[in-house]
């Protein structure tokens, strides 16, 4: 029989919810025990959703840090920007914790969280879930192998969809960097940043450089006659590729958790509440041209490792479909994929007449392991908490284990990433502090 834990979720948002529905599905391995948010309504949800008493509530994670422990570990899903400074005391309690990620918003962040997990002697794993996907751990596996040799150039692209790039990065939360703290590519490219990282374990980022900026949406890239809310004064709103109607009302299960936030407190709201909602002062009603957004919308990453390889990212927000690739060539072959299509090639070089190269594919056919709305990335967000128990319990986690000191390599290179970027310069990364 395997221990049975215990978790209190922190920030009762979308992401921790993903992760503590492992206890729904499977109750024997764990319990979810209490909640602390600020906001009643999400406290009542989580109550609800797990079955909890008055008793297990929390209105922060100080009110919850300052009694007594009373969980195995912490579930922290608040946002960006409260990552570091409510995970503090929690570490101080006794907790270890499952933190999502980017689990930082600076370097000085980072090394204090690392700092104070060393300190106290608690684990913390970031919640880098496509780690954990069959896709990317099976190439990993190929890697480890020896597969392709030495690598000597990773490549990987991120294109950020029109709606996602809309409902995170210009209308929502991740818009400004004076509300969540983080800049684009760390808030969505960290996970990708982590794969790079991990394909190169044990190899130091030695110096970063990047470009980017905000191409496409800003005020002057409006269409003429743009009003400034989609549902309320714009003339051109029926022919918008943008428009809150299309991305919001006709797809309303898409980004729920996000859209209708100002609704928690309707039970079952309607067509009506959230037509209106995006008429009021919703900012999802707002012209995407014509909001108050500063992060950008592409952005390009050049890296170099101790060992002489390089690696690029290139992020792209606008684009029809959702597309992660990943590419790597080695001393002895290479390995390219596309995350979504399930399945990656394995090249050699073939010198015989008449050849040039040898393919076989590797296809996964992978579309998640858990059932709900809530799956997603490819499978990982399931697993990411099953790894975390083993850790917990001693047992050998997996090779995708992402724990706090292995997801620093990745962090730092997005932090020197947004550094270079901004003063055009090349960034020397250092592993310590």
């Amino acid at each position: 029989m395997k221990t049975k834990l215990t978790a209190i979720i922190v920030g009762a948002g979308h992401r921790a919810f993903v992760y503590g529905e492992y206890a729904l599905q499977h109750p024997d391995e764990l319990e979810i025990v209490g909640v602390a948010d600020p906001s009643p309504g999400r406290r009542a949800r989580t109550m609800r959703w797990f079955n909890l008493k008055p008793a297990q509530s929390y209105e922060s994670a100080a009110a919850l840090a300052a009694l007594p422990k009373c969980a195995d570990f912490i579930i922290n899903g608040t946002m960006d920007q409260h990552h570091v400074p409510t995970s503090l005391p929690l570490l101080a309690a006794g907790y270890d914790i499952l933190l999502e990620k980017p689990f930082a918003t600076s370097e000085d962040e980072l090394w204090q969280l690392v700092h104070a997990a060393r300190q106290y002697g608690r684990k913390i794993s970031i919640c880098h879930v496509l780690r954990y996907t069959p896709f990317y751990a099976a190439i990993r596996r190929e890697v480890m192998a020896g597969t392709i040799g030495e690598i000597i150039n990773v490549q990987a692209v991120e294109h950020v969809s029109y709606h996602h790039m809309a409902v995170g990065f210009v209308r929502g939360k991740w818009s400004r960097r004076d509300w969540c703290h983080s800049t684009m590519l760390m808030a969505k490219c960290c996970h990708d940043l982590d794969l790079i990282a991990w394909m190169k374990s044990g190899v130091a980022p030695v110096r970063v450089s990047s470009v980017g900026g905000n191409f496409q949406f800003r005020p002057d890239k409006a269409p003429p006659d743009a009003g400034t809310r989609c549902l309320v004064d714009c003339p051109i709103e029926a022919d918008c590729l943008y428009s809150a109607r299309k991305h919001y009302l006709d797809h309303l299960d898409r980004w729920k958790y996000y859209v209708w936030e100002g609704l928690e407190h309707v039970e079952n709201p309607t067509m009506e509440d959230m037509n209106a909602s995006l008429k009021g002062d919703n900012p999802y009603g707002r012209c995407v041209w014509k909001c108050d957004n500063d992060v950008v919308d592409h952005q390009s990453v050049a890296i170099e490792f101790a060992d002489g390889c390089t690696a690029t990212l290139n992020m792209i927000g606008g684009s029809s479909r959702p597309t992660r690739l990943l590419h790597l060539i080695g001393t002895k072959g290479e390995i390219q994929g596309c995350f979504e299509d399930s399945h990656f090639v394995i090249r050699h070089i073939d010198p015989r007449p008449g050849h040039e190269y040898t393919e076989r594919t590797v296809d996964l056919n992978v579309q998640g392991d858990m059932t709900g709305a809530q799956d997603g990335h490819g499978g990982g967000d399931g697993r990411v908490t099953k790894d975390f128990l083993h850790v917990l319990r001693g047992e050998v986690p997996s090779i995708s284990s992402t724990g706090l000191e292995d997801s620093v390599s990745g962090h730092l290179m997005g932090f020197g990433a947004d550094r270079a970027r901004e003063t055009g310069t090349v960034v020397p990364i250092k592993l310590e502090r």
